[in-house]
């Protein structure tokens, strides 16, 4: 298939145009009249996941690997690195970020990975109705998830409403509209904050909340006439 082709398909899936203004979603690297051989899906466009693709592929994204201007091509710079191996290798880049979130991520990894049910979705927030104690909401994500530890913060009392937000979500804590938020990176402040206002808050990492990006979007691509892989980035950080 031509890249063109896929992107086009990729827009249709989850518009490009829904992308947050600070944003980069869409075509990182190539030609849309390139005929591409073989897709790649991961979370990073890491060295690791370009140097294991093999040449005149494409990898989906789902973090862009340009996300501020660059002023120069630094080869000290692991991103100017990574975009001088996918020239070299003939790679082309598409990231679904933000737009995907809205779409089709905090939904997958709500109902697909955590199994909450009737759900409801207000542009990036899932929310769903539960009914359970903090702690045992803490053990369905630690089960879900396959994490042993969990920084949170503990609310008393039943759950009856969970907010989700795959990635880095603690910025939505003001203007959530339940018991608990299940997100990613938060940080101290927000954790404060959640505090005062009586919200629980689970903080189940950045990396174990969008790790399912690749299997998510693979739903939609497997049906393609071409051969779509799973090879997810590794988590940079470890538990000791």
């Amino acid at each position: 298939m031509k890249l063109g082709e896929i992107h086009s398909f990729l827009n249709e899936l989850s518009p490009f145009e829904l992308a947050e203004s600070w944003d980069n979603s869409g075509l990182i690297v190539g030609d849309m009249d390139a005929k591409v051989q073989k897709i790649y899906l991961s979370l990073e466009p890491t060295l690791e996941v370009l140097g294991g693709m093999d040449e005149g592929a494409l990898l989906i994204a789902h973090h862009p690997l340009i996300f501020s201007p660059l002023k120069r091509l630094d080869f000290t710079d692991v991103t100017a690195q990574a975009l001088r191996l996918a020239v070299q290798k003939n790679i082309s880049i598409i990231a679904m970020h933000t737009n995907y979130d809205k779409t089709h991520l905090n939904e997958y990894f709500a109902t697909e990975i955590m199994g909450f049910e009737s759900i409801t979705k207000e542009d990036f927030v899932i929310y769903s109705n539960i009914e359970c104690s903090f702690t045992q909401l803490v053990s369905l994500v630690k089960t879900k998830l396959g994490l042993k530890n969990l920084n949170c913060v503990e609310k008393e009392g039943k759950i009856k409403r969970v907010a989700v937000v795959t990635g880095s979500g603690a910025s939505f804590l003001p203007k959530i509209k339940a018991d608990c938020l299940i997100t990613g990176d938060v940080k101290y402040h927000d954790a404060i904050f959640a505090m005062e206002k009586n919200i629980g808050v689970i903080d189940a990492t950045h990396y174990a909340t969008e790790a399912v990006f690749a299997a998510s979007i693979y739903e939609n691509l497997k049906f393609l006439p071409i051969k779509a892989i799973i090879t997810n980035s590794k988590n940079p950080l470890k538990n000791f």
